[in-house]
């Protein structure tokens, strides 16, 4: 995948990609100088994934409709988020066992920091350092000589930066993130891309450069910017560039599944009339934005709000939502 990222880079900033209509409708595999089928040209799509087996359902059940409008997240790569209290092994080796086959790179998130979330919507994680380091070890040997991408642990920097996480966590944290990017570059095939929160939480960039500095930004490819958010791609772009001055030109990843309304101001736990954004792919349009990635999963709950199951938890009706206001 990273191989991919630096020639689109390179490319870009020669002026010899096509001309940019939209970064939405075009394939990365047609940019010039990329063959296409190359390993890791393009994103893998799970065909077992919770709206590919919903659409199945619906179609059986005679929606039809929603069913063909469902296909709008189905169809596209998501990336995957392995349980944190159970091994992540059997999950990570069939994705890339899958995305290997079909010659594509697979997401993946992994998620599991002690302390994670701070006790709110999506609490749990390791139970303590020695664990974490285990599971992200099984979670780096699973993926072993395939093409990932890896975002790695959402919200636990930024979470040190608003306080929220207890002062006395932070150097543990910053150790174990430093540790687990250093483990997954291990793995010869494997681009890291450390998270930075989003531009409505951590309102000035400059706060999070050196605690990212602390968890070890230097040795990942780069961050990864609006995870689980509805940021507009135009303002995370500015805030991202503004944070990577910070880190000495480090490239970022931006969360686009579900921002293509934008946010709705005061409400970020499943908010209503959202819509899907632009569709994963390298193709940016900007050298120093390697990658527009489904990170959040379309259609999986933010948490038990405004009539949700629990985080995580795939939820049909808002998933139809989000598809619908994508016409």
């Amino acid at each position: 995948m990273f191989r991919l990222i630096q020639t689109l880079a390179v490319l870009t900033a020669l002026g010899l990609t096509a001309g940019c209509s939209s970064a939405a409708d075009v394939d990365e595999a047609s940019v010039a100088g990329v063959p296409s089928k190359k390993a890791g040209s393009e994103f893998w799509v799970d065909p077992e994934s919770p709206a590919a087996r919903q659409g199945r359902l619906w179609q059986r059940q005679g929606r039809s409709q929603d069913a063909e409008l469902l296909q709008r997240i189905a169809g596209q790569p998501a990336a995957l988020w392995p349980a944190g209290e159970i091994d992540p092994t059997p999950l990570v080796r069939r994705a890339t066992g899958a995305a290997a086959e079909a010659g594509r790179t697979v997401l993946l998130t992994a998620y599991n920091i002690p302390h994670r979330d701070c006790g709110q919507h999506s609490a749990g994680g390791a139970a303590d350092a020695a664990a974490y380091r285990q599971w992200i070890g099984r979670f780096a040997d699973a993926i072993g000589d395939a093409e990932a991408l890896v975002v790695l642990e959402p919200d636990a920097v930024a979470h040190i930066v608003d306080g929220c996480t207890p002062r006395e966590l932070h150097a543990e944290r910053e150790a174990l993130l430093g540790e687990a990017i250093i483990r997954l570059k291990a793995q010869p095939n494997v681009a890291v891309y450390l998270d930075a929160g989003n531009p409505a939480w951590i309102k000035d960039p400059w706060a999070l450069v050196d605690p990212l500095k602390r968890a070890g930004i230097a040795a990942a490819d780069g961050f990864a910017l609006n995870v689980s958010n509805f940021q507009t791609d135009e303002d995370t772009t500015e805030y991202g560039k503004k944070l990577s001055q910070g880190l000495g030109g480090k490239h970022f990843v931006i969360d686009t599944s579900r921002n293509g309304n934008g946010p709705l101001p005061g409400v970020w736990c499943n908010p209503p009339g959202r819509a899907l954004g632009t569709r994963p792919t390298t193709r940016t349009g900007d050298p120093v934005v390697d990658a527009y990635l489904w990170i959040k999963r379309p259609g999986e709950s933010d948490g038990t709000c405004a009539g949700g199951p629990d985080a995580g938890r795939w939820w049909p009706e808002y998933a139809l939502g989000l598809a619908r206001n994508s016409e």
